[in-house]
């Protein structure tokens, strides 16, 4: 689930964007490094660095992680203050807020301290602090698969979705499991400086620049006989031909199987309807080219697979909240409108 609204938040005089990392104890060392990492290999063209991150505590001590180490912060919750991005990793060592009991009161006061308008985000079960902060009420979130009928119970003002890998709601944004806070990470790269940079900034750090499906694909199933056959290489397949009209019919005649038998592999393997993964690549590919390109949105709309911009309209409109002539300004500036480019002969 994504939806993008708003715009990014300010940045200091040098240009950079400040995310401050709050590590609470009982910290994972790897959902801590996230941010670091994904945000530090972030750059614009020049090689110059487009984020600051500070990895700060509520009160300035160091902090023990779970894995027995400490970890010195470099700031306080005055770093919280400043932040233009806060960031959540998940504790360990808070199960009273597996119960929606209270935050400790130096993580109270620290995130009361953050400024209106900040962009607010948590990795994995990071959520927690958010939910007990009241930060999520009202609002769609997703958390660990495994934990999501534990978080309704604990904070059922907030809507949970344990299905998608993350979940954008503007100023609030949320992850589930593990890795995908490196997905969020990218997304928001992508949606602070459009894909280029993002898709740069996967390759620094080896991962990909997005994963199809959301967590259904992880949730634990019994493992399928070797001699069932998969969805894989008609996927592969139809993001060869993601121009062209396909239908459900011709997907599972690829794939030699009934529509009814792949249709619920696909939801198996993916986690979501073939339907949907299609509509989610094409919009990427709807994305890329309004962003790196002066193609009419017409022109884009024919080569992403939707064949009218009217249908494009609409989809982008339910996906991220924005028309394309309104996502494309937001990389090329008002002077960036289709309609003053004619599609070429």
């Amino acid at each position: 689930m994504s939806r993008e609204c708003g715009t990014t938040a300010d940045t200091d005089g040098r240009g950079l964007h400040r995310i401050a990392v709050l590590a609470l104890p009982g910290v994972p060392p790897f959902e801590l490094g996230i941010a670091s990492r994904v945000f530090g290999s972030a750059t614009d063209e020049a090689g110059a660095a487009l984020y600051e991150v500070t990895v700060c505590t509520a009160d300035g001590a160091p902090v023990l992680s779970d894995a027995g180490f400490t970890v010195q912060p470099a700031a306080g919750p005055e770093a919280l203050a400043a932040a233009d991005t806060v960031i959540v990793p998940p504790t360990h060592a808070m199960p009273e807020l597996a119960r929606g009991g209270p935050l400790p009161p130096a993580v109270t006061a620290a995130v009361a301290g953050i400024r209106p308008g900040t962009r607010l985000v948590s990795i994995c079960t990071g959520s927690y602090v958010l939910a007990a902060a009241g930060l999520l009420d009202g609002r769609p979130a997703t958390t660990h698969w495994n934990l999501a009928p534990e978080f309704r119970r604990a904070y059922p003002r907030v809507t949970v979705d344990e299905d998608v890998l993350f979940v954008d709601d503007g100023d609030v944004l949320t992850s589930a499991g593990v890795a995908a806070g490196v997905d969020l990470c990218l997304h928001m790269i992508r949606r602070d400086h459009g894909s280029s940079v993002a898709n740069r900034t996967a390759r620094m750090c080896v991962v990909p620049p997005w994963r199809d499906g959301g967590q259904a694909q992880y949730i634990d199933r019994p493992v399928p006989a070797p001699t069932v056959a998969t969805t894989t290489a008609t996927r592969a397949w139809a993001l060869e031909r993601l121009a062209e009209p396909l239908t459900l019919a011709e997907l599972a005649a690829h794939a030699r199987m009934s529509l009814r038998t792949f249709t619920r592999r696909f939801r198996d393997e993916v986690g979501m309807t073939p339907v949907q993964w299609l509509t989610g690549q094409r919009l990427e590919i709807a994305r890329q080219l309004l962003e790196s390109s002066d193609l009419p949105v017409d022109l884009v709309a024919h080569r992403s697979g939707f064949g009218s911009a009217n249908s494009l309209r609409q989809h982008m409109r339910t996906a991220f909240g924005v028309s394309p002539i309104a996502y494309r300004r937001t990389f090329h500036g008002p002077a960036a409108d289709p309609a003053a480019h004619p599609a070429p002969a």
